[in-house]
């Protein structure tokens, strides 16, 4: 099997470095990231410049590695440009997870959309960020737990893939996506020299029901989320069509 890895926390974080790690029991793996922190960058592609790629300033034990100056989006589109026999792509490990509504905006899910726009499985993964860095040693074994899962499934059966971790997980939960309402917070501040500054923050208005991924992160469980590309509300479509017939 050949894997690509990357992620939106850049080239230097230890998420990266743990789950190319990982990937290594599970093929060959060559890792292509961004070379600065891309972090809510979303589905961007840069088509305004060229990007080039160089080989990346930390090692990878055995692994070829490479940053680019792009998206997480670019480093799969270039990366499997360059490795076109790519079987799946990897995303992560982010730092922070991607639950609910943060897949709108997650550059880490981004990269394995992209993937799957591509003709690739992809899969995302996250784990919980708190004040402390992730203890990724511990974590080792989950994820290789889940990767173990989810690589032994056909393509066909699940090809996107949002995976989520808790610190320290007491089993495996299939979940849907939490689409529960959030608040957006601006919070104001000041630089030192006393110039406005703004942080962008968001507030969970309701709680997570059970069976989504929001809930089993909270309740210990590693989540997974099966995703598809097409955004169609399908209800709705059908509502929309019915009442054209009869109009």
């Amino acid at each position: 099997m050949r894997i690509l890895v990357t992620n939106d926390d850049g080239i230097y974080s230890p998420g990266i470095a743990c789950l190319a790690k990982v990937a290594s029991r599970f093929g060959e793996v060559t890792v292509v990231a961004p070379d600065v922190e891309q972090s809510s960058m979303g589905h961007a592609i840069t088509a305004s410049r060229p990007l080039n790629y160089k080989a990346s300033p930390i090692k990878f034990d055995n692994l070829q590695a490479y940053r680019v100056n792009g998206t997480p989006a670019d480093c799969v589109a270039l990366g499997m440009h360059l490795w076109a026999t790519t079987d799946v792509v990897l995303s992560g490990i982010n730092m922070g997870t991607n639950l609910g509504n943060a897949m709108w905006h997650s550059g880490t899910l981004a990269a394995a959309k992209q993937a799957v726009l591509l003709g690739c499985k992809g899969i995302a993964l996250s784990t919980v960020t708190d004040k402390i860095e992730p203890d990724f040693d511990a974590l080792e074994p989950y994820v290789e737990e889940a990767l173990n899962l989810l690589l032994g499934k056909p393509d066909d059966e699940v090809r996107l893939i949002n995976v989520n971790f808790p610190p320290n997980p007491t089993g495996i939960q299939w979940t849907r996506q939490s689409v529960r309402l959030y608040d957006n917070e601006v919070v104001p501040a000041t630089d030192p020299r006393g110039r406005k500054l703004y942080w962008f923050n968001t507030i969970p208005l309701e709680p997570a029901e059970e069976g989504t991924d929001r809930w089993a992160v909270e309740n210990g469980y590693t989540s997974i989320t099966p995703l598809r590309l097409d955004l169609t509300d399908e209800k709705a479509l059908a509502r929309a069509i019915v009442k054209t017939q009869h109009v």
